[in-house]
């Protein structure tokens, strides 16, 4: 059976319902990071490469920007829709690439992703020149009636503490890093000072059909997937359509709060 916790099999449904979002966030970030012409950029998790091109816009030169992600389907997408864009299949521990490689390094919500976040901040600081930046994105909303809709239907079919522990093994400091002072701890810890942490507000609209076929592609959806099967998932996202077109107008807005976080290597 197929790892549920990886993203290859979701990859195509991604780049087309979250991708074109995702998008914004990625350019405040790459802006955040202060990158510019010459700059070298390691993107980190950088999935189908959203945020790799817009590094890639920022410094002028494709050549420059490397975006790694364990996930082969990712990558297989993000070198599809994205040719320009350099990617490399690695995990944010043991990086492939000398110390001091790069000007700037990137990360697009990932940072909760990380097991050992601790050992991912130090390999990629690693690979920091002196004086260069690490810059990240991190969901910092609440739950909202959207979400409430999704996981009151998610524990319909799985039992809730069920679910909260296989969200715990995917995404391990889901909430944790929701707090800026979280953010600020790991990355003073890591090494990094003038530390800055903004938070935004983004306004993600969806037709309720790619909104609902969106949230398969999220951990909750993946691990709900691989626990009813094919035929069960395809009845319950048919009774999620339902229940979200009962509750909510078509387009959906769904507002999502972000924190932006840099810090720079000494």
């Amino acid at each position: 059976m197929p790892d549920w916790r990886s993203y290859d099999g979701v990859a195509e449904t991604y780049e087309r319902v979250h991708a074109p979002r995702l998008a914004e966030p990625a350019r405040d970030l790459v802006r955040a990071a202060g990158i510019r012409p010459g700059d070298r950029v390691l993107d980190a998790g950088t999935g189908t490469g959203v945020a790799a091109a817009e590094a890639a816009a920022g410094t002028g030169d494709p050549a420059s920007v490397i975006g790694v992600d364990p996930s082969l389907g990712m990558l297989a997408v993000a070198r599809r829709v994205r040719p320009q864009v350099r990617v490399v299949a690695a995990a944010a521990i043991d990086l492939p690439f000398r110390d001091g490689a790069f000007d700037a390094v990137i990360g697009n919500f990932v940072l909760a992703h990380f097991t050992k976040y601790g050992t991912a901040l130090h390999d990629l600081v690693r690979v920091l020149r002196p004086g260069g930046r690490v810059a990240f994105t991190a969901w910092a909303d609440g739950r909202d009636e959207l979400t409430a809709t999704w996981l009151e239907l998610a524990w319909s079919v799985v039992p809730r503490p069920v679910l909260e522990a296989a969200l715990d093994d995917a995404i391990p400091w889901r909430d944790r890093f929701r707090r800026p002072e979280a953010i600020a701890e790991a990355l003073s810890d890591a090494g990094l000072r003038r530390i800055r942490i903004d938070r935004r507000t983004y306004r993600f609209r969806y037709a309720l059909d790619e909104y609902v076929e969106g949230l398969g592609t999220w951990a909750t959806g993946r691990f709900v997937r691989s626990m009813l099967g094919e035929a069960g998932w395809t009845s319950f996202l048919a009774r999620a359509r339902e229940i979200f077109g009962e509750r909510f107008a078509d387009p959906l807005l769904d507002v999502r709060d972000v924190l932006i976080a840099v810090g720079v290597k000494p």
